[in-house]
């Protein structure tokens, strides 16, 4: 059981006098009690006609069936109330009553609410409630619970601060105080109203942490223009953002609010605020589920296939590419609105890469399905691997967002091996370039590469060649297997980029020597985990 002291009654019939409807006075009367707010608007009603009417001159309350009591109260000033407003109880004396209840329920059940402008009114019934649920079966996800968000319009929060100063102003007067703080927030009482009725009708639980959202966006363009006088008293709070269509976005409103002073409020805002003739309109009603992270290992067995779309200009130069070969795939079966691909590094158009793959890590933004067994990934490995023979794929797995910073752990610390077939100019034995798989450790300076200028910034790189193996195969051709550290461009390494690479095969051999085939044969990365 849950009550209204004899002191919350000025604050209820000023409230209700100025169109307040009965959930937004529970929230300035401090009732901190969930259940409280989930009753029917004309039952709250009722019961706050009944308090006015029965409590002249007695210390009674009114009750309210709920479970959990009170978290905040209308505070008691210590210099307020002398002897003269007290009646012979020692009550405070009441302000005047409210009109004829009957008439005044009639008169405000067909009211907007003057603060929260008919959200905690229209869109608390079971209609409204189903069509959200409609929205989100029709949207066809998979999820075990769900997240509810809310936004509001910016003139909400005038609207709340101009009922909070009217009511402060009348309490003061009463020898009372009510502090802005204690007020609870109208997104917090709308979520405890919504929550369980989604919850019931969903048949899944609200969560706090749950990856599944649903939001709804409302609007009142009716009293859109009430935030303008904000930004001539605080231009400060005001600034255009890229991304935003209205410099009144809720957190300049809120800036400016807390920066403006109170006297300089009342002068352009009526408190307490009046009521609309138009309840809020529900925009949007939105789904999104968290992204849904994929990891595997891929083989690239073309020489002109790039790692991702091949764009210049606008043009596509190639009509394929490793990360589309995937990524078509995963984005059917997750049923996603886009994706995000990363990888241990990459090769060029024209590199291989053999061996044990490349690891990659696929994020899909606002997947429809999130749930697959060890079964279906692997039937869905299988189906990449059969679409192409210019790509394979293995270990494919469903991986976390934190897994995939491995991937990316010490990158440059990690070693890659290559395999080269290289071009001399001029002949070359056996003896030639037996002396290069006695070079350890070899360190490099690497100027950016003229073919790479246009999208990297201009840098000397140290990197190292660990070790490498020469392979003849005739006077002008040889292979060279390397194993570097990763981030070394290895075709700079053979041909020099006209002296950029220093040293350089060429150099090392005292010809030139430029690369025809590259081949990446091993990329060592410990990750994803090997299935």
């Amino acid at each position: 059981m849950s009550s209204l002291p004899e002191k919350d009654r000025p604050l209820v019939q000023l409230l209700l006098n100025a169109g307040t409807c009965p959930r937004c006075i529970l929230r300035f009367c401090c009732v901190g009690s969930q259940v409280l707010y989930r009753h029917p608007a004309k039952d709250l009603m009722k019961d706050l006609q009944e308090f006015l009417r029965d409590n002249q001159g007695k210390e009674d309350t009114v009750c309210l069936d709920g479970v959990d009591p009170p978290c905040k109260r209308i505070r008691l000033e210590p210099t307020g109330a002398g002897p003269d407003d007290l009646n012979h109880n020692g009550v405070l004396q009441q302000v005047p009553p409210l009109q004829d209840g009957n008439a005044a329920l009639q008169s405000s059940a067909g009211k907007v609410c003057n603060v929260c402008l008919g959200v905690l009114q229209e869109f608390c019934e079971a209609d409204f409630v189903k069509k959200v649920c409609q929205k989100v079966n029709s949207a066809d996800y998979q999820f075990t619970s769900f997240v509810f968000s809310v936004s509001l319009p910016p003139q909400l929060s005038v609207r709340e601060r101009a009922a909070w100063l009217g009511v402060k102003q009348e309490m003061r007067n009463l020898g009372l105080s009510l502090a802005k703080d204690d007020i609870v927030q109208l997104k917090e009482a709308y979520k405890w109203i919504i929550h369980p009725q989604l919850s019931e009708e969903l048949g899944v639980p609200a969560d706090g942490k749950s990856l599944f959202e649903v939001s709804v966006v409302f609007a009142h363009p009716e009293t859109d223009e009430e935030c303008h006088f904000l930004a001539t008293a605080c231009p400060d709070c005001f600034k255009p953002a890229k991304n935003k269509q209205s410099v009144f976005t809720r957190m300049a409103v809120i800036k400016a609010l807390e920066k403006i002073k109170e006297e300089d409020f009342l002068k352009h805002f009526p408190c307490p605020p009046s009521s609309p003739k138009n309840l809020c309109d529900a925009l949007e009603i939105q789904c999104n589920n968290g992204a849904v992270f994929v990891a595997g290992r891929y083989n690239k067995y073309s020489r002109n296939l790039p790692q991702t779309p091949w764009i210049i200009d606008g043009e596509r130069k190639l009509e394929s590419s490793v990360e589309e070969l995937i990524s078509e795939h995963l984005m059917a079966k997750f049923k996603a609105d886009s994706f995000n691909f990363s990888s241990s590094g990459r090769e060029d158009v024209d590199v291989r890469t053999l061996g044990n793959g490349r690891p990659f890590a696929i994020e899909l933004v606002n997947p429809r399905r999130i749930h697959f067994s060890a079964e279906e990934m692997k039937r869905l490995q299988q189906a990449i691997n059969s679409s192409s023979d210019k790509i394979q794929v293995r270990d494919l797995q469903l991986v976390t967002r934190e897994a995939i910073g491995r991937m990316k752990e010490g990158e440059e610390e990690k070693t890659k091996t290559y395999s080269a077939l290289i071009w001399t100019d001029r002949a070359i034995q056996r003896e030639d370039i037996a002396f290069l798989d006695d070079i350890k450790e070899l360190k490099l300076d690497q100027k950016t590469p003229l073919r790479v200028l246009h999208r990297r910034p201009l840098a000397v790189r140290c990197r190292i060649i660990h070790t490498m193996r020469s392979e003849y195969i005739d006077e002008h051709h040889f292979r060279l297997h390397l194993k570097t550290q990763a981030g070394t461009y290895i075709k700079e390494f053979v041909h020099g980029d006209f002296g950029r690479t220093k040293p350089n095969i060429g150099s090392l051999l005292n010809r030139t020597a430029d690369i025809l085939e590259l081949d990446v044969e091993s990329v060592d990365v410990d990750w994803p985990p090997t299935l």
